[in-house]
């Protein structure tokens, strides 16, 4: 049995289609097809920056000299799993409960967290306590468990306290699992807050701190308080970019290549 086909029939339709293809696009195409290529665009970012990673900037001094204002940074959502704090505003503010995939802080971590009690923020701290962990300040010294945090004074550094040009010592803090970073103590060991607790941290929570400790709103405070592991964004992993623009108007453009901290660009945070 054979099958006959049609040539004639084929190459017109092969014609038509060429025309088609030829045929230049109308201006309502046209925005169609922009549309299209825009929603694909933003879906993909919005798949990357809920799954994978999400870019946060630095607006205060509270993680000084860790972080310092002007810093643009990497938060890795997949560290710790995903919970309604993963999501994007207004997202974010959905009554979910709970956390996939999860994993936990460890001591020392830098993490991003949504902090309830001022609006749901994004905060950004140094994980020091963890649940069940007993949490006190002493003269500016840390405890936990009892255990006081050792620390090596580095000398005076200059920096800014409430605004102004200050001398600030300094130390190098180091925690029981090996973890170390520089603090700085703005007002010695007589800041508010450095005389404050014990805090029992409850389960299932976090007592996070800034390195500019007498500079910095946290869980020693009431408007921070403990940090539940859902309300955790991710762990800060990488400085993409950093600029100083305490000199620089946003209009001079001229002056933007000598505002990039071109030395903290890519730098791990620790």
């Amino acid at each position: 049995m054979s099958v006959s086909t049609d040539s004639s029939s084929n190459g017109d339709e092969e014609n038509s289609k060429a025309k088609v293809a030829d045929r230049p696009m109308t201006a309502a195409e046209e925005m169609w097809d922009l549309i299209k290529t825009v929603v694909i665009a933003v879906s993909i970012a919005l798949v990357l920056r809920i799954v994978l990673f999400q870019p946060f900037n630095i607006p205060s001094g509270s993680m000084k000299p860790t972080l310092e204002v002007g810093d643009f940074l990497v938060v890795s959502k997949p560290t710790f799993g995903y919970s309604r704090a993963s999501l994007v505003y207004p997202l974010t503010r959905l009554p979910l409960d709970g956390r996939i995939f999860s994993g936990e802080p460890t001591r020392g971590d830098v993490v991003v967290f949504k902090n309830k009690r001022d609006g749901n923020k994004d905060y950004i701290k140094r994980v020091i306590g963890l649940p069940g962990d007993q949490i006190q300040m002493r003269q500016g010294v840390l405890y936990i468990n009892g255990v006081k945090v050792e620390r090596e004074s580095i000398g005076n550094v200059d920096t800014t306290c409430d605004g102004r040009p200050a001398l600030a010592p300094a130390y190098k803090e180091t925690l029981e699992n090996g973890v170390s970073y520089t603090i700085f103590e703005c007002y010695g060991d007589q800041g508010r807050l450095d005389n404050v607790g014990p805090y029992k941290v409850p389960a299932g929570q976090y007592f996070m701190m800034g390195d500019n400790r007498d500079q910095s709103q946290d869980s020693r405070t009431p408007q921070v308080s403990y940090i539940p592991l859902d309300d955790i964004v991710g762990r800060a992993e990488r400085l993409f970019f950093s600029v100083d623009g305490s000199e620089t108007k946003i209009w001079e453009i001229w002056k933007w290549p000598f505002a990039i901290r071109y030395g903290r660009i890519l730098d791990p945070v620790e």
